[in-house]
């Protein structure tokens, strides 16, 4: 099941896909995809029976919104693919001795096709795909074997990172925290739809050019094992996102570095899951 939200022109909507349609789950009274998730494996149910029969709108004529816009933790691990460690080892930067985890400010989220701003505070703004994660039931003390019973679904996901701003502090959240650095979508896919969130290949392109191309199956730490981690100091909860950190090919990494300009489109996709596509924009004040 692929779970969105849209706008057909009257707001923000949740909605469900069918085909090459869209039925909205305004009258089962879902107004957002985090009151899906909350209510689990029972409103899936309800979701799947309704669906069949409802009226639905093209997915051409909606505007996708990030699936969930505020969700109460956006946590995402870095250096969590053996040759990005490689590369980042040749800036300089160490390899990680545990998980390495960061926050990602909930107001940096934006649409699957929105607008990337590239602020003009900085020239080093970068690209990352990623895998998200939705949790779907409370998690704490969670064990790696037990992890997938409180994953909800998967979305494609972009940690944005603006570089120089990135290094302002050991936590990073600075440069991974920009306003519409945080693009996710186009939709959230279930669990049940995902066989092996650990083999997907996954892609980035700017300007139609391949930047990165790697498989899941190539992360240091599974998300089972990145949800048994997370969960032992703290409580993760339906609707918090977990991004599971980015394959090799970063515009930083490259020799000379290239970095995203105005006018640029990136392109990030995971087979099974879904891509996001997103032009760079300058900033208006």
């Amino acid at each position: 099941m692929k779970l969105v939200r849209f706008d057909g022109g009257a707001g923000a909507r949740a909605g469900v896909v069918r085909g090459d349609a869209v039925v909205d789950l305004d009258p089962l009274g879902f107004f957002d995809l985090l009151a899906v998730v909350r209510a689990g494996v029972g409103a899936l149910a309800r979701i799947t029976e309704y669906m069949a029969d409802a009226p639905a709108v093209r997915l051409a004529s909606v505007r996708l919104l990030a699936p969930i816009e505020r969700p109460g933790k956006y946590l995402a691990i870095g250096m969590n693919y053996r040759k990005h460690v490689e590369e980042g080892a040749k800036l300089g930067i160490a390899e990680p001795k545990k998980q390495l985890w960061f926050n990602k400010q909930t107001t940096c989220i934006t649409g699957p096709g929105d607008g990337i701003v590239k602020p003009d505070v900085s020239d080093q703004v970068d690209y990352e795909a990623e895998l998200g994660v939705v949790i779907g039931a409370p998690a704490k003390h969670v064990s790696a074997a037990d992890a997938p019973k409180h994953i909800f679904g998967y979305f494609v996901a972009n940690d944005v990172s603006t570089r120089d701003w990135q290094f302002h502090s050991q936590t990073m959240m600075m440069g991974k925290s920009f306003d519409t650095h945080g693009p996710i979508g186009p939709w959230i896919v279930t669990a049940d739809e995902i066989a092996d969130p650990h083999d997907l290949a996954i892609r980035c392109f700017v300007n139609g050019e391949v930047r990165q191309s790697s498989n899941t199956s190539m992360m240091l730490h599974n998300i089972h094992e990145q949800i048994e981690y997370l969960s032992t100091a703290f409580t993760l909860e339906p609707g918090d996102l977990i991004a599971t950190g980015t394959p090799e090919g970063v515009g930083i990494a490259m020799d000379p570095p290239v970095f995203l300009k105005v006018g640029d489109v990136v392109r990030c996709e995971i087979d099974g899951v879904g891509a996001i596509e997103n032009p760079v924009v300058a900033e208006v004040r």
